[in-house]
């Protein structure tokens, strides 16, 4: 992997061309790759190319909970998943100080595999008291690469029926964890949040709540097997998500399904990830604590 610049630390302001981050997007689901974004973004504007650059993710410099925090104990598991891409998935599992049970929350990571940054967030769920897994989808071909680049490939390459029955598997491994309670929520970002949409109608009322961070929204027609509350985080500028989510609200509306939206103004696609200046850190900690206030709500 190319050494990135490190110039802008993650959690500077950034001044970054709307167009620019429209092509981040285009790269980040993978529509275009790294030379063509970097090629376009110099084209587009003055100063295109830096702002290309300071896009990419600084996870090292990212991380807000250690993985030696004295408030948890945290190790990689391995767990049978029938029907998935091999047979079997791992996982990075987070621990509550204390003997449990606890309440518990899968965290399910964007379309590159498990990264820093979604093991952090595992930790930032488990130091609010919850026995949470991240599970890496990318394990049945071994396992994030230690790049997106690589892992987007990675991801993209799988048979994506299988993926989705991997993360199914992954939520009734934890559920069912000698250290839970038997209550569990499920939270994502970008693709992941769009696995917590369909783990809501795969699972029925097994999934006790779930938390979408912009993420892709379930065909109208599967909604009526949806039995749980729903958190949806948006981003204000995020248009080809945010199209998907009139119909799916109407669709959760006429089907008496409990559910909340709330759009973060000023903010771009993946402002919760705090590894890239599209973070954005006053929408991100309050989607935050209104996603641990949700999960204890209705975990509890």
């Amino acid at each position: 992997m190319a050494a990135q610049p490190q110039e802008i630390r993650p959690t500077e302001r950034v001044d970054i061309d709307q167009r620019v981050y429209a092509l981040y997007d285009e790269y980040c689901h993978g529509r275009i790759d790294r030379r063509e974004f970097l090629a376009r973004a110099s084209a587009i504007a003055i100063g295109g190319l830096a702002m290309a650059q300071a896009l990419f993710p600084r996870y090292v410099e990212a991380q807000t909970i250690s993985f030696t925090d004295a408030r948890l104990k945290a190790k990689y598991v391995e767990y049978p998943s029938p029907g998935g891409n091999s047979g079997e998935m791992r996982g990075y599992l987070v621990q509550p100080a204390g003997a449990g049970p606890f309440p518990t929350v899968l965290v399910i990571h964007e379309n590159r595999g498990l990264n820093p940054y979604v093991e952090d967030v595992a930790r930032r769920a488990a130091v609010a008291g919850f026995l949470a897994l991240a599970p890496d989808g990318l394990s049945p071909v071994g396992g994030y690469p230690g790049n997106d680049d690589d892992g987007r490939t990675l991801q993209s390459g799988l048979d994506q029926a299988k993926l989705r029955q991997d993360m199914v598997n992954s939520a009734r491994y934890l559920k069912a964890h000698e250290l839970s309670t038997g209550k569990i929520g499920a939270t994502g970002f970008c693709w992941g949040g769009g696995m917590v949409n369909n783990l809501a109608v795969a699972m029925g009322a097994d999934l006790g709540a779930g938390v979408p961070f912009y993420g892709a929204a379930p065909a109208t027609a599967d909604v009526p097997k949806i039995k749980t509350p729903l958190l949806i985080q948006l981003a204000a500028s995020d248009e080809r998500i945010n199209a998907m989510y009139p119909d799916y609200e109407a669709a959760l509306t006429a089907n008496n399904v409990p559910h909340e939206k709330h759009v973060y103004e000023g903010t771009q696609h993946g402002f919760h990830n705090n590894s890239t200046p599209r973070y954005n850190e006053a929408a991100a900690n309050l989607a935050w604590e209104r996603t641990v206030a949700f999960f204890k709500q209705h975990l509890a």
